[in-house]
C-alpha cells in the first residue's frame, strides 16, 4: 500500500487543511497533490529516487509530501532553515536528485554549493527565488493533468529522516510505507486515544520532524479529520487559534506546552474544546502538567517515541501517574534490559528495547550504525533508560549515552535537571558530565534564570542536596541565556559540553 492513498476516500467537501485564511477541502487537496505528482512524474526520475522537501509547516509541504511518495519516490524532509553546509551533507549522503522548496528554504538553497551535491538535477522554488535553473511548482501544476498513485509494497522505502544527532552525527533513518502505516494503526487501536473524523487537530511542530509528519499530519489525514497548520509559533495567537477553531486534539513538544501554560492571560475557556492533549519528543516537566491541569483545566498525557519507531512507542492515558510515559501502544513490544541484555526487575533501571512493524529497517547506507541499534531478533536498542512499576507503567529516566559516572555511581542528567527546575528562580536546566581528576566525572549544570530572579550557585547546589544523593549534585553551576535544544525539545548535551 502506498501511504499516499490514506486520504483518497474521504468526502471531497470535508475540510482537510486550515492554514491562515485558507480552508482546503479533501477534494481540492487531492487535486493539487495529483497535479504535483504529475509534474514530478515527468522529470525522468526512477522509482526510489530521493526527492527533498524544504518547506515550512504549510500546505506546500503537505502537497509535496504526498506527491513525492505517491509518485513512487523517496521523500527526504529537511529543515528549510538549516545552514547550507548541513543541507549539502544531507543531500549528498542520500543522493538527492530533486528538491521542492518553499519561501523558508530559499536562503539556504541560494547558499548551496551545487558541486557538493552532484546528483541534484531539479529544483522547484517559488517565483522570484532567483536561484538559477529552478522551476516554479505552482505554475507547473496549472499545466499538468496529474498522474496515478504508484503501487508500493509495505517494505518499500517511503522516507529518509535525519535523526537529531543528540548522541552523535545525524544519520538518515529509513522508514518504509509499512512502518508509517503500522504506527498509525497502532495509535488508532487505543480506544482512549482515537482521533476521529470530526476532530480538529493543530500542528505547530515542523513537518520535517517525525512527530509532526506521522503522529500529526498522517494521522489526521488517515482518519479524515481537519488539521490546522501553524507555521510560526506564538503562544498568544496559538491560544486564540485553539479557541477560534475549536481544536479538540493537540500534540507537541514540552517547549510548546510550557509556553502555553506560562501565558498569564490564558483562560480555561480557550481550551474548553480540547479533549486530547499529548506531549512528545522529550520529557515534560511535571510542573507543566500540573499547571495545565490546575490553571487551564486539561491533562497533558506524555508519550514516548523516536524516529526509528515511526515514532510512537508508549503514551500515558486516563489516570496514569504524572511523570509516566504510560504503557506500550498495541502492537508494540517493549523490554527493559541491563548491560548484559537480561530483563531487569520491576523498579530497576534498564535500557528500552522496542520491537514491532513500526521499527525501521536501518540507517541509509550505514550497516555498522544499523547493527549497533538493531539486533538479530529485531529489537531496537534505543539508548533510553526507563523503569516499570507493578502496573506495567513506564517512567523514562534518561539516555544511556548521556549517563554520568561519578566514582562508579550512575547519575542520569534528567534526574538532576528535574530537581533544579523545581527551584523557584530556575526556568530551565541542562546537565552534563565533565572530567574530574578524582571521581572520573563530575556533574555540571547550566541554568536559565526566571525573569527578574537571581540565582546563586551555592544555593542551587544545596537545593539539589535536599533531593539527591551528594554524588548526584552539581559541583559547578553556570547561568546561561538559553539551554540548547533540538527540534523536538531535547537538551543538546553535546553543545553544553
Amino acid at each position: 500500500m502506498n501511504l499516499a492513498t490514506l486520504l483518497e476516500d474521504h468526502p471531497g467537501d470535508r475540510t482537510a487543511i486550515v492554514a491562515g485564511g485558507d480552508r482546503i477541502s479533501y477534494g481540492r487537496l487531492r487535486d493539487e497533490i495529483d497535479a504535483v505528482r504529475g509534474v514530478l512524474g515527468r522529470l525522468g526520475l526512477d522509482e526510489g529516487d530521493r526527492v527533498a522537501i524544504m518547506c515550512g509547516t504549510n500546505p506546500r509541504f503537505v502537497r509535496a509530501w504526498y506527491a513525492v511518495i505517491g509518485a513512487g519516490f523517496v521523500a527526504v524532509p529537511v529543515n528549510p532553515q538549516a545552514p547550507a553546509p548541513e543541507v549539502e551533507r544531507e543531500f549528498s549522503a542520500v543522493g538527492v536528485r530533486a528538491v521542492i522548496a518553499g519561501p523558508a528554504g530559499i536562503a539556504t538553497l541560494r547558499d548551496l554549493d551545487r558541486s557538493a551535491v552532484p546528483t541534484l538535477e531539479h529544483i522547484f522554488a517559488p517565483t522570484g527565488a532567483d536561484l538559477g535553473g529552478t522551476v516554479d511548482l505552482d505554475e507547473a501544476m496549472q499545466l499538468d493533468n496529474g498522474a496515478p498513485i504508484v503501487d508500493r509494497a509495505d517494505d518499500d522505502l517511503c522516507a529518509l529522516l535525519f535523526t537529531s544527532g543528540t548522541a552523535g552525527s545525524p544519520k538518515a533513518a529509513m522508514l518504509t510505507h509499512g512502518n508509517f502505516a503500522a504506527n498509525l494503526r497502532q495509535m488508532l487501536s487505543r480506544p482512549d486515544q482515537v482521533t476521529r473524523p470530526d476532530d480538529v487537530s493543530i500542528c505547530v511542530v515542523p513537518l520535517f520532524h517525525v512527530l509532526g509528519l506521522n503522529s500529526i499530519l498522517n494521522l489526521a489525514m488517515w482518519v479524515g479529520s481537519t488539521l490546522v497548520l501553524v507555521e510560526r509559533f506564538d503562544p498568544m495567537s496559538m491560544i486564540d487559534t485553539i479557541e477560534h477553531e475549536r481544536v479538540t486534539v493537540l500534540a507537541g513538544p514540552p517547549t510548546m506546552w510550557s509556553a502555553l501554560t506560562h501565558v498569564d492571560d490564558a483562560r480555561p475557556e480557550a481550551f474548553a474544546s480540547l479533549r486530547l492533549a499529548v506531549s512528545g519528543a522529550a520529557s515534560i516537566p511535571d510542573r507543566v502538567v500540573h499547571d495545565a491541569r490546575d490553571r487551564l483545566g486539561f491533562r497533558i498525557h506524555e508519550g514516548y517515541g523516536l524516529t526509528e519507531a515511526s515514532p510512537s512507542v508508549t503514551v500515558a492515558s486516563g489516570d496514569d501517574p504524572v511523570g509516566s510515559i504510560g504503557r506500550p501502544i498495541p502492537g508494540v513490544e517493549v523490554r527493559l534490559v541491563d548491560a548484559e541484555g537480561d530483563d531487569v526487575y520491576i523498579g530497576d533501571t534498564g535500557e528500552v528495547l522496542v520491537r514491532g512493524p513500526n521499527v525501521f529497517p536501518g540507517y541509509f547506507d550505514d550497516p555498522e550504525a544499523t547493527a549497533r541499534v538493531l539486533d538479530a531478533d529485531g529489537w531496537l536498542h534505543t539508548g533510553d533508560m526507563a523503569v516499570v512499576d507493578d502496573d506495567g507503567i513506564l517512567y523514562l529516566v534518561d539516555r544511556a549515552k548521556d549517563l554520568i559516572i561519578v566514582s562508579g555511581f550512575n547519575v542520569f542528567p534528567a534526574e538532576v535537571e528535574r530537581v533544579l527546575e523545581t527551584h523557584p528562580a530556575v526556568a530551565e536546566a541542562g546537565v552534563v558530565g565533565v572530567p574530574h581528576p578524582h571521581s572520573g566525572e563530575a556533574v555540571k549544570a547550566f541554568v536559565v534564570a526566571k525573569p527578574d530572579r537571581a540565582v546563586e550557585e551555592d544555593e542551587l547546589i544545596e537545593w539539589c542536596a535536599t533531593e539527591l544523593a551528594r554524588y548526584k549534585c552539581p559541583t559547578k553551576v553556570d547561568v546561561v541565556d538559553e539551554i540548547p535544544r533540538g527540534l523536538g525539545g531535547k537538551v543538546l548535551r553535546r553543545e553544553l559540553r
